[in-house]
C-alpha cells in the first residue's frame, strides 16, 4: 500500500469546518432538547469528521451493505455528534436533528438500531468494543472481507472490566481489521478520568495486551488520518488511536472545564454558537466527497426455514441430559447451514460444544473466562443478519453478563444463549455455581423467548426453534441425565406447553419444566394407585408463557395448580404461571420451588431439602386438595 499523502490545505480546511459545522449542530439540538451531552460531542468531531468524510468506505445507499466499514460509538452519550454526521452526509435533512430526544424520534438520547445506519444498541459503557470486535471477526474470519471495523470510546470508559475482556479478545484472534480511537478528553461524569492526560499511560497498556498503540493530536485532522492509514498498514494485530482531545472544545468559558458533562449550554448557547460560526471558513457547500468505492462484493446469505440435519433419536425411557441433546442439535445445524456459530466461556468440556468444534473449528469461537464479552461479541458477529450465534456458559455465570443481555435485546439482536448447569441439581459445589436466578433474569428482558426443555427431544427441538426465531432467546440445560419422554413425532411450538398426562378425573393441574418432570411423573404414578388423578404439563417455554393452556386445564381440574420447579421462589415459573392466572377467579396456585440459598449437597439430598421429591410434590397435591376442598 502507497505511503501516506498529506492532505491538501483545502481538504483540511473543510474537514475542520465540518468538525465545527457538528459542533454547532450538537449545540442547536441540544439546547432545544435542554439535555444531551454537547461537551462530549465536541471531543469527537474532527475524528468523526475524518473518518466519515476522508477515511470509511460506505454507501448512503445500501448503509446495511455488508462489504462497508463499520463504525461504533461506544460513548453513546455523544449520538448528537453522531447524528449530525449523517446528516452532513447527505442522510436526512440537517432540520431533522432538531428531533432529537422527542417522544416519538428515533433520534434518541444514545443510539439504537432503530435507526438504518445503526448497527448495535450503545451507550451502556464497556459495550461497544465487544460489539465491534464480533463484526471484526466477522470480517476477518468469517465473510474473508475487507471492510474495516471502527470504534469510538471515551477515556473514562476504559475503567470497565468488559473493556478489558475485549481489548483482550480481539489481540488473541489477531484482528487487524479493528481500530479503536480512545478519546482522551480528560472529564469524566463527575471528576477527573484516572490518567488524566497522561497518553503514555494507555499506550503502554495496549502495548501490554498486543496492540499496535498511536498516540495522537485528536483535533489535527490530517495526523488524524495518517494514524488511520498506518492503523490499515498494521498486521497481525488491532491497532488504537490514543487521541488527545479537549472536552467542550471550540466553546468558550467551557471548553477543558468541568462539571459540564451531561448538561446543555444554556445561557451561553448563543455565544458559543456565535463563535463556532465565526470559525467556519467556507460557507458554501462542501467539495468533499465522503463516497469511496468499496472493495469487494459479498452474497447473500440464508437465515430462515433452518432444520435440523436429521430428527432426534432417542429411546423411550433413556436418561440423558439435555447439555449433550444441545450439542447434538448443534452439530445439526451446522450441517444444514454454514452460518451456525458457535460461542463458548471455555467451558466446552461439560457443555459438550467440543463436538461443534471437532465438526468444524472455524465456527467454533472460543471466548474463555470473559462472559460479558462473549455476549457483546455475539452482538457484533450477528449485526448485519449474516450469521446465527449461538452462546454457552454456566447459566449462574450469566447474572455477569445481563447488562449485555438488556443491551441485546435493546439491540434487537438475534442471538441464543444457553446456560448449562441451570438450579440446584447442580449445586454440589454450592450455590456460586448452581444457576437459580437465570429464569427471573431472561423474564425481565423484552421479547425474549425462554426455552426450558425437559428431555433429549424437546431440546434439540428448542434449538432448532432457537436457530429460527428473529431475536434473542435463552435455553435453560441442567446437569443430571434426564428419560425421554416424547416420541420423535412430537411437535413443539413457542408459546405452546404439552400435555404429558391427562385425563377426564383430573382433580389438579401440575405445571413443571425441565429436571423437575420426572418428579412429577413419578408422583402422578403414585397417586394414580389411589385414584388421584393429575393433569401434567411441561411448560417447554417460560417465556411466552402458554396462558391460554394453563387457563383452560387448571379451570378443568377444579381451578387447582401446583407448580414444580428447580429455580428460586422469585422470578421463575412459578411466578410466571400467577401471572398467567392472575386475572382468573377462585384459582388457587401452590408453589414448590427453591426457598433458601442453597449449601453444597448431591441433587438427590437438595431435592430432599426442597421438597422436589416424589413424596415432596405428593405433598404438595395433598395440601392443595385440602386447602381447595376442606372435605376430602
Amino acid at each position: 500500500m502507497a505511503a501516506y499523502q498529506r492532505l491538501p490545505f483545502r481538504i483540511v480546511e473543510e474537514l475542520n469546518d465540518l468538525a465545527n459545522r457538528i459542533r454547532l449542530h450538537v449545540v442547536a439540538t441540544t439546547s432545544r432538547a435542554k439535555g444531551g451531552h454537547p461537551t462530549s460531542c465536541s471531543s469527537i468531531a474532527e475524528i468523526l469528521s475524518a473518518l466519515f468524510f476522508q477515511v470509511m468506505r460506505y454507501k448512503v445507499s445500501n448503509l446495511k451493505d455488508p462489504c462497508s466499514d463499520r463504525m461504533v460509538l461506544s460513548k453513546g452519550h455523544a449520538a448528537p455528534a453522531l447524528y449530525a454526521v449523517w446528516a452532513e452526509v447527505g442522510l436526512f435533512p440537517t432540520a431533522e436533528l432538531m428531533n432529537f430526544r422527542k417522544f416519538g424520534s428515533n433520534l434518541e438520547g444514545h443510539p439504537t438500531p432503530k435507526l438504518d445506519f445503526i448497527d448495535v444498541a450503545t451507550g451502556g459503557l464497556g459495550h461497544g468494543l465487544s460489539h465491534a470486535a464480533g463484526m471484526a471477526y466477522m470480517g476477518k474470519y468469517l465473510d474473508k472481507a475487507a471492510f474495516r471495523v471502527y470504534c469510538i470510546v471515551g477515556d473514562g470508559e476504559t475503567s470497565e472490566g468488559m473493556f478489558w475482556e475485549s481489548v483482550n479478545f480481539c489481540s488473541y484472534y489477531e484482528l487487524d481489521n479493528l481500530c479503536l480511537v480512545v478519546d482522551v478528553n480528560r472529564l469524566g461524569r463527575s471528576d477527573q478520568t484516572p490518567f488524566g492526560y497522561d497518553c503514555d499511560v494507555y499506550r503502554r497498556r495496549f502495548d501490554a495486551f498486543g496492540w499496535f498503540p498511536i498516540v495522537v493530536d485528536g483535533h489535527n485532522v490530517d495526523e488524524l488520518c495518517k494514524s488511520f492509514h498506518n492503523a490499515s498498514l498494521t498486521k497481525g494485530k488491532p491497532s488504537v488511536l490514543i487521541a488527545k482531545t479537549t472536552k467542550g472544545k471550540n466553546f468558550p468559558e467551557i471548553e477543558n472545564e468541568s462539571h459540564w458533562h451531561g448538561k446543555h449550554l444554556g445561557e451561553k448557547t448563543d455565544n458559543v454558537m456565535k463563535s463556532l460560526k465565526r470559525m467556519i471558513r467556507n460557507t458554501m457547500a462542501l467539495k468533499i466527497s465522503h463516497q469511496k468505492p468499496l472493495k469487494d462484493a459479498l452474497p447473500r446469505v440464508h437465515l430462515t426455514d433452518i432444520k435440523l440435519a436429521s430428527a432426534p433419536l432417542y429411546k423411550f425411557g433413556e436418561k440423558i441430559n439435555t447439555r449433550s441433546a444441545f450439542a447434538s442439535a448443534l452439530v445439526k445445524l451446522g450441517q444444514m447451514n454454514p452460518r451456525i456459530l458457535v460461542m463458548d466461556s471455555d467451558c466446552q468440556n461439560v457443555s459438550y460444544t467440543n463436538d461443534f468444534k471437532v465438526f468444524d473449528p472455524s465456527r467454533f469461537i472460543q471466548c474463555f473466562s470473559a462472559e460479558q464479552n462473549m455476549i457483546g461479541v455475539a452482538v457484533g458477529l450477528a449485526s448485519r443478519g449474516r450469521s446465527i450465534v449461538f452462546c454457552v456458559t454456566y447459566a449462574s455465570a450469566l447474572t455477569k453478563a445481563h447488562d449485555c443481555i438488556r443491551m441485546a435485546a435493546i439491540s434487537r439482536s438475534r442471538i441464543n444463549i444457553a446456560g448449562i448447569h441451570a438450579g440446584v441439581s447442580a449445586a454440589e459445589d454450592g450455590a456460586c455455581v448452581a444457576g437459580l436466578e437465570d429464569l427471573a433474569l431472561f423474564r425481565s428482558v423484552p421479547d425474549c423467548v425462554i426455552f426450558y426443555p425437559s428431555d433429549a427431544i424437546s431440546t434439540e427441538r428448542a434449538v432448532e426453534l432457537a436457530a429460527n426465531y428473529p431475536g434473542l432467546t435463552y435455553i435453560r440445560l441442567t446437569r443430571p441425565a434426564v428419560p425421554v419422554i416424547y416420541s420423535t413425532r412430537q411437535v413443539f411450538e413457542i408459546g405452546k406447553a404439552n400435555l404429558v398426562r391427562e385425563n377426564i378425573k383430573d382433580k389438579i393441574l401440575v405445571v413443571t419444566g425441565g429436571v423437575t418432570l420426572s418428579t412429577v411423573i413419578e408422583a402422578y404414578e403414585e397417586l394414580l394407585r389411589i385414584d388421584i388423578f393429575l393433569r401434567v404439563m411441561d411448560v417447554f417455554t417460560v417465556k411466552p408463557i402458554d396462558k391460554d393452556g394453563i387457563i383452560k386445564h387448571g379451570r378443568e381440574c377444579n381451578n387447582r395448580i401446583l407448580v414444580v420447579e428447580d429455580h428460586y421462589h422469585e422470578g421463575g415459573l412459578g411466578e410466571a404461571v400467577k401471572s398467567a392466572v392472575a386475572g382468573e377467579e377462585d384459582m388457587a396456585v401452590k408453589h414448590i420451588a427453591i426457598n433458601s440459598i442453597p449449601g453444597s449437597g448431591a441433587m438427590c439430598d437438595q431435592f430432599e431439602h426442597y421438597s422436589l421429591t416424589c413424596d415432596g410434590v405428593k405433598n404438595g397435591i395433598g395440601e392443595l386438595l385440602c386447602i381447595c376442598d376442606p372435605c376430602l
